[in-house]
């Protein structure tokens, strides 16, 4: 049996149907054309703005340098100038003189200490601080750092303690930046412990990690202050806070150059009752995971 031929009725709505898929299709690909230019625009538009944030973050890492280099000259001179008054090189000062001349001397170091967070801060953004790491005993570390602190050790109510590090003997990263993290903690125990220790350890971790901690028995940080801590410019309110200031970038500073060395930096903090920081860092700097031979760090 032959099929029925086609009528020119049926071939119409072929066509008619033909031709509605036809712009259908002409319709997808108007859109998809449109989507497309949509998403260049997008991505060039997010290429201009990440250039714009790459060129802002180096004019502001360029200001803090620049401007902490500016402020770096005055300082020194109000330091040498309050160093001879008090020396008493230019002649006696009457008790009250000698009061005025020792708070612009401390309120000069102060300010040196936050021109210098500044310039680390510009060049750790930047990506212009190298790590030298090398070998360096923890004893030797713990030395120098009690030997740095001995003089400013003016209260009698706090003693400063460093743990004998028993199963630490020697640590291949970059000390001079182990020990900026270390003072930035061991300061801030200081200044918020009135009464009781601030004592400083380090012991081996699991994976061949060393964490360093500053435990105090000061004044301790409120709960909904614990998330803010590492920021930059943060400083937690309290009476003691705003007795000693600060620049508030301490922590921050510290949190940065912990991730240089390939670590982290932690706190545990009750208020009224003290804290804990901490910071864990790889027992051989990751870059030189080979070390040589004749080099023993195990303790």
């Amino acid at each position: 049996m032959n099929a029925p031929a086609s009528t020119p009725q049926d071939i119409a709505s072929l066509q008619a149907a033909l031709d509605a898929r036809t712009r259908e299709v002409e319709t997808l690909r108007t859109e998809i054309d449109e989507t497309n230019r949509g998403v260049v625009a997008l991505y060039a538009e997010l290429d201009i703005q990440a250039e714009q944030l790459r060129q802002a973050t180096e004019l502001k890492s360029r200001f803090l340098a620049y401007m902490s280099h500016e402020f770096r000259t005055p300082i020194v001179a109000i330091q040498s100038i309050t160093r001879l008054l008090i020396d008493r090189v230019d002649g006696p000062l009457t008790p009250e003189q000698e009061k005025q001349v020792r708070f612009v001397r401390d309120t000069a170091a102060e300010f040196a200490g936050m021109v210098n967070d500044l310039l680390d801060l510009a060049r750790l953004e930047a990506g212009r601080v190298d790590v030298s790491p090398a070998w360096f005993d923890m004893v030797a570390l713990f030395d120098a750092l009690r030997g740095m602190f001995k003089p400013v050790l003016t209260n009698p109510e706090v003693s400063l303690i460093f743990e004998e590090p028993h199963d630490v003997s020697k640590l291949f990263s970059d000390d001079r930046k182990v020990s900026q993290i270390l003072r930035n903690f061991i300061s801030n125990a200081l200044k918020f412990t009135p009464s009781g220790e601030v004592r400083v350890s380090a012991k081996r971790e699991p994976g061949d990690m060393i964490t360093f901690s500053v435990r105090d028995t000061g004044i301790g940080i409120p709960a909904e202050a614990h998330g803010a801590v590492f920021g930059d410019f943060v400083q937690v309110d309290s009476p003691l806070q705003r007795r000693y200031r600060g620049s508030g970038l301490g922590l921050a500073l510290s949190k940065r150059l912990a991730e240089l060395l390939g670590g982290s930096i932690g706190f545990e903090s009750q208020l009224g009752v003290g804290s804990r920081f901490y910071v864990t860092l790889p027992a051989t700097f990751p870059s030189q995971s080979q070390a040589p031979a004749g080099d023993d760090h195990a303790g």
